[in-house]
């Protein structure tokens, strides 16, 4: 398999005046705040201290109207109920709502549907069930910003809609009695990249500020709820910068010194430390199991789990979503592998990566869209098809907007939406062909000369035996690390490669020549003799490009290898050069 391109882009050094301003801060970390655009004291500084999590949310539009109808219905006792959506964002910020409103004393059910039944935001069979329950008021998280003709069913049947949602809007708004989300046009909330948990966790600091003028001693404050907006938003790949930065440290703060009883479960089924769970451990251990509740099953799981004062409950559901997550793994691989072989039989390579199959699991087609990304970088869309119907999940690169392109073949879609990387639709199966067509076309004329190629920005050019124990101490201040504010990269040059081998289990959806570790160990020597441990992550068919006594540059991120007791800097490579 051909090798994506790689770029790497190294910022420029810091101005003197820059660092003797700053003698406080270590100097690769004052460094490193310059590259990311802080280029005052005032901006650095404000970076790293941590910012009070106030109610931001008055410039919402809808906000007041929404909060006004939801006291109304808490005065008549009439029926709420909460419409999530089936990832972990949606399944976050319904638990958090549902707390907020049973606090508040309300009668209210929440209700998620199912991926594979229903697919993805409100449906109006939904709607009809959940008006004949007695319904008097829906109110959505995560979904709804493209739900159009729903929200005119809503009305015909006499559902009053309260839509709250992050995703990108369509040129026209449902017509609900009220739609809060930043993106919206008209709407002067300054941060627009909340999550779908953010935005709900604004609607119930509102709620809860108001409501404290007619509740006598309401025990209850919205910020009990920072956790839940912290795992929704690293789970959505939120941007972690200005809003969401400052939700997510105090999110972590609470969910270290007092976690709930279902994710101090999913932390022990995840075998993590309790007390210091990371945004990265959030990312890649306890996310991918609430995800997986829904992707196999039924998200319900994993609102039970973050709901349930029950410790004997949230040690069997974590235990339950640990496994559905092996088996997950084990699904997508099995998707990859069925993608990457229809990709084979291709004779000229498309701009697109497009598969499509009825033995495609729905709940993993977006995460082997991923992985086809990362394995080709170019777009990529993973479809499933179940009669006349086919539902895809895509995923994009830097350059390519995904939803933009979606907009352009809506004539050839029931239902489509999502952001500029990542999207997801509904079609018929008729029209399955002519839209991978017209994707491939759309690809091919935004597709760059030599093709899109994965960009590494580098914080800085640096000499390794510069980087000490306390240099990693002081990156800990740009914590929490995610999407908008990944960890920050180096690149070192003229490194002595002294041995290179593969390690790790083999993966199941690796190439055929594949067979050994998925990834590569490293000894190097720098210039001054200093002996370095680093490793690459799905480098492992990597091997070849590197010899003993060959000298490489590497671009890579400071971590902590602990082993028998022993903590030592390590090098996690991003890429090597020859």
């Amino acid at each position: 398999m051909k090798r994506p391109n790689t770029l790497w882009q190294v910022a420029a050094h810091a101005s003197r005046e820059f660092y003797q301003a700053l003698p406080e801060l270590h100097p690769l970390l004052a460094q490193v705040l310059w590259a990311r655009g802080n280029k005052t004291v005032e901006q650095a500084r404000a970076f790293i201290t941590p910012t009070p999590i106030e109610n931001a949310a008055q410039s919402l539009v809808d906000l007041d109207k929404a909060v006004d109808r939801i006291l109304q219905a808490l005065g008549a006792n009439e029926s709420i109920a909460i419409y999530g959506d089936y990832d972990c964002d949606g399944v976050t910020a319904s638990a958090l709502l549902m707390m907020v409103l049973r606090q508040l004393g309300a009668t209210v059910q929440v209700y998620i549907p199912d991926r594979f039944e229903e697919g993805y935001g409100l449906n109006a069979t939904a709607l009809d069930k959940l008006k004949a329950r007695g319904v008097n008021l829906v109110i959505t998280v995560d979904c709804g910003a493209r739900a159009v003709s729903e929200a005119e069913h809503a009305r015909e049947i006499g559902l009053d809609l309260i839509i709250t949602d992050h995703h990108d809007l369509e040129h026209a708004l449902p017509n609900a009695l009220a739609v809060i989300n930043p993106k919206r046009p008209d709407c002067s909330y300054e941060f627009k990249q909340l999550a779908g948990v953010g935005v709900a966790f604004r609607l119930a600091q509102a709620l809860l500020a108001k409501a404290e003028r007619t509740t006598a001693m309401l025990d209850f404050a919205a910020n009990d709820l920072l956790d839940l907006v912290a795992i929704g938003t690293i789970a959505d790949v939120m941007p972690l910068v200005g809003e969401n930065r400052s939700l997510v440290q105090a999110g972590l703060r609470a969910l270290n010194a007092h976690p709930r009883l279902g994710v101090a479960a999913l932390t022990k089924a995840a075998r993590l430390r309790g007390g210091h769970v990371s945004a990265g451990q959030i990312g890649f251990q306890l996310a991918p199991r609430l995800n997986a509740a829904g992707r196999l099953d039924t998200a319900l799981n994993a609102y039970d789990l973050l709901t349930t004062d029950n410790e004997a409950w949230a040690s069997d559901l974590a235990a339950t979503l640990s496994s559905r997550n092996e088996q997950r793994q084990q699904i997508t691989a099995a998707v990859v592998r069925a993608a990457e072989k229809q990709l084979s039989q291709h004779e000229v390579e498309w701009p697109l990566s497009f598969a499509s199959s009825s033995d495609f699991n729905a709940g993993v087609i977006g995460l082997a869209a991923a992985r086809l990304v990362e394995r080709h970088m170019r777009p990529a869309v993973v479809v499933t098809i179940t009669g006349e119907e086919a539902r895809g999940s895509c995923r994009s690169v830097n350059g390519f907007h995904m939803t933009d392109a979606l907009d352009t073949c809506k004539d050839l879609l029931l239902r489509h939406g999502g952001h500029a990387a990542a999207a997801g639709f509904t079609t018929r199966t008729t029209s399955l062909g002519e839209l991978q067509q017209r994707l491939c076309e759309i690809a091919q004329t935004q597709r760059p000369e030599q093709g899109w190629a994965k960009i590494i920005h580098a914080d800085a050019e640096i000499n390794l035996h510069k980087l000490t124990p306390q240099s990693h101490e002081a990156m800990q201040l740009l914590e929490p690390h995610g999407h908008g504010n990944p960890r920050p990269v180096f690149v070192a040059r003229q490194i002595e490669v002294r041995s290179a081998r593969r390690i790790g289990r083999a993966e199941e959806d690796a190439p055929p020549e594949g067979g050994a570790g998925p990834h590569l160990k490293l000894s190097l020597k720098d210039a001054r003799g200093g002996n370095w441990d680093a490793i690459g992550w799905r480098m492992g068919e990597r091997l070849n490009e590197v010899t003993p006594s060959s000298k490489i540059d590497v671009a890579f991120h400071l971590d902590i290898n602990e082993w028998n007791g022993e903590r030592r800097l390590q090098l996690v490579l991003e890429d090597m050069q020859a």
